[in-house]
């Protein structure tokens, strides 16, 4: 399995299939940038890389926009594929058994490297001399509350006692020159080991790496069991560990070619003004909270620095991709330990981390002797009871004659399989562990990270016992030679 050790690798190889747009003109840090890329989801454009922004020419920095997005029809997920070492035409499936399998081999940890040689490590701001606004950090949104330099990096802390190292993905606004302002939910693995400092009424040591190995913020994003350590499990997938080098100020490892390396600690009680910032359920925010405060003790950075930026919107950005492709693949993977017959699932990106499809065996019912009802049931009993669901309060479960990843038949199967009395088509579980930021939760909800969740069935077999109805596709509804014929003539009909 081939993978990039550096995201200056990922962009020459994205390049050479084209999905790196490179823009030379001068753009504006001040939402222009964001503006572009907001646009780039839009046309599932390539990857723009700024390379002239206005305020820092001559500094060598870059910014790239979309690092994660979908790209054209042609290798739709392959930002992502390729992030993880596969090809870059590699289907939604291939990725999740990719996932899944690596779920249940022993971690690989990281191998220290000599931190002389390391490229994160070729310019350092210590004391006075910190200055996060040296680097050309967007506004990214119209609305935004400030400049956003932690939309795509790593988060990296560590337990007091220093069993467990975490690495996940959250926004950090830029407040001062040396203080960031950081969403930090109590229910997130961050929250948890942030409390656990707090406890000790000691400051949280953190590391946010930027512009890391693009595999990183993919397992960063995915919602791994308390306790695993995602870059172990990164280096599962890639079959050696990442390269590491210490920080500067801090007792934590640092992605040896991470982009910025910025230390620090958050505080005890203090906060600083974050916000508004336009999230993934795709509304437009309009309030400025106090959140925890980040102070700077160091900032290491590559010569020529390329700083990543996500505009979290309405689908489909990365968010959806990232979250909802890693969540399905850790859901699939503790429904398969539980002795389901799951045979994939899927977050329907269109419905911005909001639906998950869940595909079943076509032969459950003969194989499990349970009816819709009973095996929803147990569905329900695995993935509500933890983080990997927080962002499905609806559910749909279909036999694997759908392909789940594609939101046309998800729509049809949905449409046409699940009856419309509550009884049958959909049931209905307990307030479970749920994201803050959907629009139609209570305050209450909110505050609590908990809702109600709904599962929606879809499925025949135990409807129709005796043979259930056959999709009438290209592949069921013709005989294979005419299949084979018009396949091989269809250029000859003049398409393209």
């Amino acid at each position: 399995m081939t993978h990039f050790k550096s995201l200056r690798e990922f962009i020459a190889a994205l390049d050479e299939i084209g999905e790196i747009q490179r823009i030379d003109a001068e753009v504006d840090w001040d939402l222009e940038i964001g503006a572009v890329i907001r646009h780039s989801y839009d046309l599932r454009a390539p990857a723009p890389l700024f390379t002239n922004i206005a305020g820092y020419q001559g500094t060598g920095f870059r910014v790239l926009g979309a690092p994660g997005a979908l790209s054209s029809p042609e290798h739709q997920l392959a930002r992502f594929a390729m992030a993880l070492g596969l090809p870059a035409d590699a289907h939604g499936r291939q990725i999740i058994e990719t996932l899944v399998a690596a779920r249940s081999r022993p971690g690989i940890p990281p191998v220290p490297v000599d931190r002389g040689t390391a490229p994160c490590k070729q310019n350092i701001m210590l004391g006075n001399d910190i200055d996060l606004y040296r680097f050309p950090t967007p506004r990214l949104h119209g609305h935004d509350g400030g400049r956003y330099i932690q939309t795509f990096g790593m988060n990296i802390v560590r337990t007091p006692d220093g069993s467990w190292t975490n690495w996940s993905v959250n926004r950090m606004m830029i407040s001062d020159k040396n203080t960031l302002a950081c969403l930090i939910a109590d229910t997130q693995h961050l929250g948890v080991i942030r409390a656990q400092w707090a406890a000790l009424g000691q400051p949280m040591p953190i590391v946010l790496a930027i512009g890391v190995q693009p595999g990183l913020p993919l397992v960063g994003g995915m919602p791994l069991p308390q306790g695993v350590d995602e870059s172990h499990y990164l280096g599962v997938i890639f079959g050696e560990g990442i390269e590491v080098v210490p920080a500067e100020t801090v007792d934590l490892p640092v992605p040896a070619t991470a982009e910025i390396v910025i230390e620090g600690h958050i505080a005890v009680d203090e906060t600083a003004m974050e916000g508004p910032y336009s999230e993934f359920p795709g509304y437009i925010a309009t309030e400025a909270t106090p959140k925890k405060a980040f102070h700077v003790s160091a900032i290491t950075y590559r010569d020529e620095a390329i700083l990543p930026a996500v505009v979290a919107g309405p689908p489909t950005e990365e968010n959806h991709v990232i979250i909802g492709t890693t969540s399905a693949a850790e859901i699939c993977y503790e429904l398969r330990a539980a002795g389901l017959p799951i045979s994939s699932a899927w977050y329907n990106t269109e419905a911005a981390l909001h639906w998950l499809t869940i595909g079943v065996a076509a032969d459950w019912h003969e194989t499990t002797g349970m009816g819709s009802h009973e095996l929803i049931d147990e569905i329900a009993a695995v993935i509500f009871r933890g983080k990997p669901s927080v962002h499905a309060p609806k559910t749909l479960v279909v036999e694997d004659d759908v392909d789940i990843t594609r939101i046309d038949e998800v729509v049809w199967a949905f449409a046409t399989r699940s009856h419309p009395d509550l009884s049958r088509g959909e049931f209905h579980y307990p307030p479970a562990l749920s994201d803050s930021l959907a629009i139609y939760l209570s305050d209450e909800e909110k505050h609590s990270f908990r809702t109600g969740k709904v599962i929606y069935n879809c499925l025949l077999a135990d409807l129709y016992p005796d043979g259930r109805p056959i999709k009438g596709s290209f592949e069921n509804g013709w005989p294979q030679e005419i299949q084979d014929r018009v396949l091989a003539d269809w250029q000859k009909y003049g398409y393209r």
